[in-house]
């Protein structure tokens, strides 16, 4: 039988072994994986496992289970606490143009694979790559298993402030086939934009949310949650890809950087008594409903109402 790339030969990615992958799991007693087969190893694993689970009754049966594996990812979410902006990125994905979306230019936080690096250096990595922004110090703020029915990819978030007008190069690697313009937007109109649809994208619709609960923008904007400590600041990798056109932001009068009736956004204000405490028993109850929708409704009511 000739060698089986991937398994006993090395595959395009020079690895062998990928059957071997999560036959030791021993952290859930219910769960006996009996056999792991390797179904393509072209970039990303996709892999179908066999195991034995016992159920709350104390019956067993055996299932199986596909598994796409394309590594673990991180993103960060850029924002100006002065300016009250985000720096996002439009780019084209064709998994989401093939399924439904009208011309799969999507519109999403700076992301990417951290092909072997620390979360923290692969997000600084990722943010000079896209946006040409050379971030130091970044804010962990969560990490997620984003489809965990069928992908085995966790990703991490941060969220980082950047300088205005400080870019420099970005668009992605052009090797790679990235071609990424890069939009400045008024936090309240990212908020906007994941109301009426015009952002889609799940790891950017959290990291706004978070933004406008918990982080720069929410009513009350603290420290970090406790047990979260700064990653430490790095040097950043080098940008690499050609400059891209950007996509041009309002011009920004220092002298209007201040918050007011014409920049609606959710305010850093430190409300405290009865309208807040009504305010966040809202955003709570949206929250546990699942409505995003009303969630980003709701930070932007409170922002014109406080403001």
């Amino acid at each position: 039988m000739s060698p089986t790339p991937g398994i006993d030969a090395p595959d395009r990615r020079g690895r062998t072994g990928l059957d071997r992958h999560g036959r030791d799991l021993t952290g859930n007693p219910r769960v006996r994986v009996r056999d792991v087969d390797v179904l393509s190893c072209d970039w990303y694993v996709l892999r179908r496992t066999t195991f034995d689970f016992q159920h709350s009754d104390g019956s067993w049966s055996t299932q199986q289970r596909e598994t796409y594996d394309r590594g673990d990812g991180a993103t960060v979410l850029l924002y100006d606490p002065v300016g009250r902006t985000v720096l996002l990125t439009r780019q084209f994905r064709f998994p989401a143009y093939v399924n439904g979306h009208p011309d799969g230019m999507l519109v999403e936080a700076a992301a990417g694979l951290l092909d072997g690096d620390a979360p923290g250096e692969a997000v600084r990595r990722e943010a000079a790559e896209e946006t040409g922004h050379a971030i130091g110090e970044v804010r962990p703020v969560f990490e997620v298993y984003m489809s965990p029915g069928s992908v085995t990819e966790r990703l991490h978030f941060f969220a980082a402030p950047y300088e205005p007008g400080a870019g420099r190069g970005g668009g992605g690697v052009a090797a790679e086939g990235e071609d990424i313009s890069v939009l400045e937007l008024p936090f309240a109109e990212a908020l906007a934009m994941v109301r009426d649809g015009r952002i889609a994208d799940a790891k950017t619709i959290m990291l706004l949310q978070w933004a406008a609960l918990d982080g720069p923008f929410a009513p009350s904007a603290g420290e970090p949650s406790p047990g979260r400590e700064p990653v430490p600041a790095r040097e950043p990798a080098a940008v690499r890809g050609p400059e891209r056109a950007r996509e041009p932001a309002p011009a920004r009068d220092p002298a209007a950087r201040e918050p007011g009736p014409a920049r609606e956004s959710v305010g850093r204000v430190g409300g405290v008594g009865g309208a807040h405490d009504a305010y966040v028993a809202k955003v709570n109850a949206a929250v546990a409903a699942g409505r995003a929708d009303l969630v980003a409704e709701l930070a932007a009511c409170y922002a014109r109402e406080t403001g």
